[in-house]
């Protein structure tokens, strides 16, 4: 029996998107690809639009050949091309878009985690700041700083962490900011879990964030 199946091909579409490479099935049109095939991330709803989490192309491909696409939007970002079929002699092709909703459970609660605590996402909230000296610096350089040490019953949670040079971190010590005499530029805040979705996403599309910033949080909780 002759075998039907072949690699996927992923093309990378829409006006101004550069094509996509960086992984054996991937097809990339002529002209340099800034973007790997790996960094790309598709935005998983709920069937009532409520904000999931990114995906991979794989996983959105699985929704997609099982029929568990309730509803998109956006143009299509990527073709997926699968193999050719024996008796019509055309290849299966997937058109992938940007936002995905998925059928399902409806959540009895409002969906709303809060977002796991990593010095890559504290980084990202405070825009690689120092929130002593207000200095920008690379990854390397920061730190993760306790507002109220751990040492005098501080918490790690969000709402007492903040971004701090190697310097200012050694600098303070122990000391809450006011004892220090180092005042914060910035309060710290829980991000909402769309928020968080934004931080930590480097190659947002541009449908993608209009729909993202639509829901993002009036106001921030501080001081909880």
């Amino acid at each position: 029996m002759r075998d039907d199946r072949a690699p996927l091909r992923l093309i990378r579409t829409g006006s101004g998107q550069a094509p996509v490479s960086g992984s054996p099935f991937a097809h990339a049109d002529d002209g340099p690809s800034p973007l790997r095939l790996d960094h790309v991330r598709l935005l998983s709803l709920d069937a009532h639009g409520r904000v999931l989490d990114w995906m991979s192309w794989q996983d959105a491909v699985c929704l997609y050949a099982r029929g568990a696409v309730a509803w998109t939007l956006g143009d299509p970002c990527l073709h997926v091309h699968g193999g050719v079929n024996r008796f019509s002699g055309e290849r299966s092709v997937l058109a992938l878009h940007p936002i995905v909703a998925a059928r399902g459970h409806v959540r009895t609660k409002r969906f709303d985690p809060t977002p796991a605590l990593s010095n890559t996402a504290l980084f990202a909230r405070d825009q690689h700041l120092c929130l002593y000296c207000g200095q920008t610096f690379s990854r390397q350089v920061l730190t993760r700083d306790h507002v109220k040490p751990l040492s005098q019953g501080g918490r790690d949670r969000w709402e007492n962490v903040v971004s701090a040079c190697f310097p200012c971190n050694s600098r303070k010590g122990g000391r809450t900011p006011t004892q220090a005499g180092m005042p914060l530029i910035a309060v710290p805040y829980r991000p909402s879990w769309v928020e968080h979705l934004i931080l930590s996403n480097r190659n947002i599309l541009a449908d993608q964030m209009a729909f993202l910033k639509h829901h993002l949080p009036k106001k921030h909780a501080r001081d909880r």
